[in-house]
């Protein structure tokens, strides 16, 4: 009787053990083991249904304010500045 139950093969209980794998790294290193939803993350990882950002988020537009070209017209802007301050005698 013992060898019958040896060689049965492993056969999953439940539907989620034959499930695709979620795959994100969790906090200790590891892959996550939790079943995949559609997005192809499980419902901790961002797989839940109305996770994410809306589509067309105005929260991550980028604005300019860092870009080079303000760098380099507030560069000029400065020396202008300091070129007029000069020539008035005020520095």
């Amino acid at each position: 009787m013992k060898q019958k139950v040896e060689e049965q093969a492993h056969v999953p209980a439940f539907a989620f053990q034959l499930a695709k794998k979620c795959g994100a790294k969790t906090r200790r290193g590891t892959l996550c083991q939790g079943p995949a939803t559609e997005k192809g993350r499980c419902r901790f990882h961002g797989g839940a249904k109305g996770s994410g950002a809306p589509k067309g988020n105005q929260n991550a537009l980028k604005h300019g304010l860092y870009s080079h070209s303000l760098k380099n017209h507030l560069y000029e802007s400065k020396k202008l500045l300091k070129f007029s301050l000069c020539s008035k005698g005020e520095i």
